[in-house]
């Protein structure tokens, strides 16, 4: 049994989920552009849109339809079985994988599932819409002072130092539904030593493929059991 796992999951493994991967082929998402829905820019030109935007993904992830899938069940299967260090970082902002019954996941682009204070950055659970007039949880007579806990384009992704540390002592790299070509995801298998096993499981190939030893096509649900099995089996 290899060391040291580390796994990177993408839009890919949640898709099946019936989450949607909201940036269309056109480059927008729902219709909007990032510019207005996802940027520090666009939550203070437009706070009201930015919230609207996420609120409808909140609720849409709280839908009882959607639930993890095999791939997310294969994974915290491979978390509780494995012996030695173990990180699964994900950029998807969904909570699919702790419902599955992961516990060491890293979610570099925040948590829908969060709101965080703009003045503390504190966090707190949070399952309800967030609008300008949503009271702060430690002070009801602070209005509109919530964010959603999600790393917009411009800001730094979370826990960028812990991934580089399991990066570069990794045996097993696992590249799950994401095509990782922005960095710092496409860095991740960069800083993965050359004695480490790189396995890439997406539908298509993808800019990075050639880097990995094994590139598998297929979907997430078919394809992770089946290799969370072979590294199960490894002595």
């Amino acid at each position: 049994m290899p060391k040291s796992i580390l796994v990177l999951t993408g839009a890919g493994i949640s898709a099946e989920s019936g989450i949607p991967t909201f940036r269309g082929s056109d480059g927008l998402w729902e219709g909007h552009r990032i510019e207005d829905v996802a940027t520090p820019e666009a939550f203070s030109r437009n706070p009201v849109l930015v919230h609207q935007f996420y609120n409808q993904r909140r609720r849409k992830l709280l839908d009882p339809s959607i639930q993890p899938n095999a791939a997310h069940v294969a994974l915290a299967k491979l978390e509780a079985a494995h012996q030695g260090d173990f990180l699964l970082v994900t950029q998807n902002i969904d909570d699919l994988h702790q419902r599955a019954g992961s516990r060491k996941v890293l979610a570099m682009h925040g948590q829908l599932l969060k709101a965080r204070c703009r003045d503390t950055g504190k966090l707190f659970d949070w399952r309800e819409d967030l609008s300008l007039e949503t009271p702060h949880p430690l002070a009801t007579t602070r209005l509109g002072r919530l964010r959603p806990h999600v790393v917009w384009f411009g800001e730094i992704p979370i826990g960028l130092e812990l991934i580089q540390e399991a990066a570069q002592s990794a045996d097993i790299f696992l590249a799950i539904g994401t095509s990782a070509v922005v960095y710092p995801a496409a860095g991740i298998v960069e800083a993965t030593p050359a004695s480490c096993l790189k396995i890439e499981i997406n539908l298509a190939a993808t800019p990075t493929s050639s880097v990995f030893d094994r590139s598998i096509r297929g979907s997430a649900s078919i394809e992770v059991p089946k290799i969370v099995e072979e590294i199960l089996s490894m002595p």
